[in-house]
């Protein structure tokens, strides 16, 4: 036998005998997912949602972000043609949707967090009668956002003499002529963020209301006899380390909400774009070149981008709140 031959024998055996393990593998695997199909068939319906409502739209996301697609024309493969555009060229991107939303971010994701908290926080001390109808007053704006806007806050904010705000502030002598909230470059994001602030108090309010509810009422009792003499050290001390999952879910829910919260600057100037792109954030670019331009390429590259941005802020939330190994 020559030494070729031999080596070609050895190579095939030991390929059958690396097929032979995968096989056995795959029926250990098979048997292991057939001895726990009723749990399979209980996620059954979780999976098959996330699947195809998630999970598939983002990665159909991620490969229309490499072409050119326009919606009636099939997609066109160009690499990473949109990603440089966004981050060299596009100067709407640059200069106003891209600082928009971080300054949006910064103030509203945060100052939201901590604003749920102190309500949560607050609220947990009433009688458990008022407690229940304060919970529903603060959580009630995040469901009828869109009907509290016209209802509350457009005559608020409008920008003659007869809406409440600049009447009540020109009969004060606050200000000498009506403000232009909603309709000024210079007023507009804040006005979006006192709006976001209020309508803030969602599923995130709740959970940390439920996170302060159920702390341990013997650990407070505990810290008093090691030396806790304030509320802020009970806070500091025993409440949030004992409602690290509550704050955690509240930060995801909070950075989410902050990173799509894109149309409140359209229904407040009631212009798209908002008056010198001043509201203009991320979801209004990528409504822009989705929803009026057709250019499904390149707002899929933008909505990837801000995947990542939820992705880094969402890993930042772990580091702060996640459980660690020891804990």
């Amino acid at each position: 036998m020559y030494p070729s031959e031999a080596g070609t024998k050895t190579a095939v055996s030991l390929h059958r005998g690396r097929l032979a393990r995968s096989v056995l593998r795959v029926k250990a695997a098979l048997k292991l997912i057939w001895a726990y199909r009723l749990s399979y068939a209980f996620i059954a319906p979780f999976l098959v949602c996330f699947v195809a409502f998630i999970l598939v739209p983002v990665v159909l996301a991620i490969l229309l972000s490499f072409t050119y697609f326009n919606g009636l024309q099939p997609p066109r493969w160009i690499g990473w043609q949109n990603f440089l555009y966004l981050l060299s060229q596009d100067l709407i991107f640059l200069k106003y949707a891209l600082p928009n939303t971080i300054k949006f971010a910064l103030i509203v994701g945060p100052g939201g967090y901590a604003a749920s908290f102190l309500l949560a926080w607050l609220i947990s001390q009433l009688p458990n009668y008022a407690r229940t109808l304060y919970a529903l007053a603060f959580y009630t704006p995040s469901l009828t956002a869109g009907i509290a806007m016209t209802v509350v806050w457009l005559p608020l904010l409008t920008g003659d003499r007869i809406g409440y705000l600049n009447s009540f502030l020109l009969s004060i002598g606050a200000i000498e002529k009506p403000v232009l909230w909603v309709t000024s470059q210079k007023y507009l994001m804040g006005s979006m963020i006192a709006v976001t602030l209020w309508s803030s108090m969602g599923v995130g309010f709740l959970a940390q209301l439920a996170g302060v509810l159920n702390v341990n009422r013997e650990l407070y009792e505990a810290g008093r006899i090691d030396g806790i003499k304030s509320r802020l050290q009970e806070i500091w001390y025993i409440t949030i380390p004992s409602m690290k999952p509550q704050m955690l879910f509240s930060a995801v829910m909070a950075i989410v909400g902050t990173f799509k919260a894109g149309e409140i600057g359209q229904q407040l100037s009631g212009t798209f774009p908002t008056p010198q792109y001043a509201g203009h954030v991320l979801m209004s670019h990528i409504a822009d070149y989705g929803e009026i331009r057709f250019e499904m390429g390149y707002a899929s590259a933008i909505s990837v981008f801000l995947l990542v941005l939820m992705y880094l802020s969402n890993k930042l939330g772990w580091k702060l709140f996640g459980s660690r190994g020891d804990e």
